[in-house]
């Protein structure tokens, strides 16, 4: 039976692979690791932990993701984004296993009207960005049996996230701003999960990076607006800028990803935001 090790497996894209694992514990063996029982950051535990298990896919879903604070911990983002990649690209280069790395759409400027390709030239504005560029360059020099998955604005039922807040926020306030000038694709966690699955299970393995997301693109305030239409929340919601809502890192203002790629080499097809928000409302309203 095939290993598949799911580094980082209490994040919100952990959670859902453990979810989902049962449906495929007769194909798989699963192995579930976090920061506590690995770091990745630490290149000996990493050795060991393959030399161990000797998985033949691993799924790194592990990532420093505080953006606004990574302009402060550069070194700790480069150190899990960059640092901590290299290890399970180098491990997974000597006992020949599929690594699978979820990077992000902050990688690009978002100085652009057009939906970015896998191609396009990448330039984050931002550390949280540059750490997880580098993450990447360092994963296919490495390792070229590497999958590269792209996502953007990603939530779920599980851990911290916007949808997660927001439900929070319009239980305690009957007002809210929200920016409403960045554009970009919100992903339920979930989907992601499943098109890891999917990759995994493809007898025509094609590497390189590739953009998953939910489509099309909206902003920040309409995505805010459908959570709070699904949820029934009377919360008046208002339309704010970025400039009225500065934080201390920049983000791109248009980061829409072309998922053209992933359908042909994959056969992955995305999903309706809308209709994947609602799912994960429903969840998260459940007594």
């Amino acid at each position: 039976m095939k290993k598949i090790a799911v580094i980082g497996s209490n994040g919100q894209l952990g959670n859902c692979i453990r979810k989902i694992a049962p449906d495929f514990e007769h194909q798989y063996e699963f192995l579930f690791t976090d920061s506590k029982t690995l770091d990745i950051t630490n290149e000996e535990q990493v050795n060991d932990f393959f030399y161990d298990h000797q998985p033949d896919y691993c799924i790194n879903a592990s990532a420093y993701t505080a953006v606004d604070l990574a302009e402060k911990e550069k070194e700790k983002a480069f150190a899990v984004n960059a640092d901590g990649v290299a290890n399970l690209a180098q491990a997974c280069a000597e006992y020949k296993s599929i690594l699978i790395h979820v990077s992000t759409d902050y990688v690009f400027d978002g100085d652009t009207n057009l939906p970015y390709s896998e191609d396009d030239f990448t330039n984050p504005i931002g550390v949280y960005g540059e750490s997880k560029r580098r993450g990447e360059e360092l994963a296919l020099e490495i390792n070229p049996q590497t999958v590269i998955l792209r996502t953007s604005w990603l939530y779920s039922e599980f851990n911290k996230n916007f949808v997660k807040t927001m439900l929070n926020l319009f239980s305690q306030k009957d007002e809210l701003g929200i920016v409403a000038d960045q554009f970009g694709q919100p992903t339920n966690a979930n989907d992601l999960a499943q098109a890891i699955m999917e990759i995994i299970q493809s007898s025509n393995k094609t590497f390189g990076i590739f953009h998953f997301s939910n489509y099309p693109e909206t902003t920040w305030f309409e995505f805010a607006k459908k959570i709070a239409e699904f949820s029934k929340s009377s919360v008046k919601l208002n339309p704010l800028t970025t400039e009225q809502y500065p934080t201390p890192a920049k983000r791109p203002v248009r980061s829409t990803m072309s998922l053209d790629k992933i359908e042909e080499a994959y056969k992955i097809e995305a999903r309706h935001w809308e209709n994947s928000l609602e799912e994960c409302v429903d969840i998260l309203s459940q007594p």
